[in-house]
């Protein structure tokens, strides 16, 4: 492992990634100038290849949706153990999202993520379309389930169907996402870069849950 660079600054640390292109860059999220999340989507949209892990004072649910948004890989408050700082920065190396596991962990955030991955599965234009792969509302529900935890045998009893047609479901989920697990089925819409910006009627699913 070596650090080929560091930036004082939001704009210096997107010069340097472009001139190292380095395999994963630490953002502060308090980055003078541009803030780190700005610098988090400009670094992924030049060069979706780097892995970004995000810092902050300390975890905000907030700050990870945000973060899940600009495409980071995993996201950390800044006293982290160096020891688990270094697993980190070696995983997002591997291109494995760890993002995915702090989502799952926290029920209001994943129920933001879905609120969007059902809005956009529902919006008509072409772009849409050619990247999504439609789910009927069943599966829609079948997926928020997922998303709150919950086993095949409390979704069957809460949508009252059968385990197996609830089995039936989720692979039909996962042939038409192209994913291998129930986890990767509910974040396929975070590492596509499907989550739409400035969802208005995200807070409000988050009031109602």
């Amino acid at each position: 492992m070596e650090v080929v660079g560091e930036a004082e600054n939001g704009q210096e640390a997107i010069k340097l990634t472009e001139k190292l292109t380095p395999d994963v860059v630490l953002v502060d999220i308090n980055l003078p100038g541009l803030n780190g999340l700005e610098v988090a989507r400009v670094i992924k949209r030049r060069d979706p290849r780097v892995g970004i892990i995000v810092l902050s004072v300390y975890e905000d649910d907030d700050q990870l949706f945000q973060a899940i948004k600009v495409g980071a890989a995993a996201y950390s408050s800044k006293d982290v153990n160096p020891e688990e700082l270094l697993f980190f920065i070696r995983e997002v190396a591997r291109g494995r999202y760890l993002i995915n596991d702090a989502v799952l962990a926290k029920p209001n955030v994943a129920t933001r993520v879905l609120h969007q991955f059902r809005e956009l599965a529902a919006t008509e234009d072409e772009q849409t379309s050619a990247l999504f792969a439609p789910l009927t509302s069943r599966e829609i529900e079948i997926l928020d389930c997922i998303a709150r935890g919950l086993s095949n045998k409390e979704i069957a009893n809460e949508l009252s169907i059968s385990g197996q047609t609830v089995k039936n479901h989720i692979t039909s989920i996962l042939s038409k996402l192209q994913v291998n697990d129930r986890t990767m089925a509910v974040i396929y819409a975070i590492k596509r870069g499907w989550i739409k910006m400035g969802y208005s009627g995200a807070e409000d699913a988050l009031g109602a849950a």
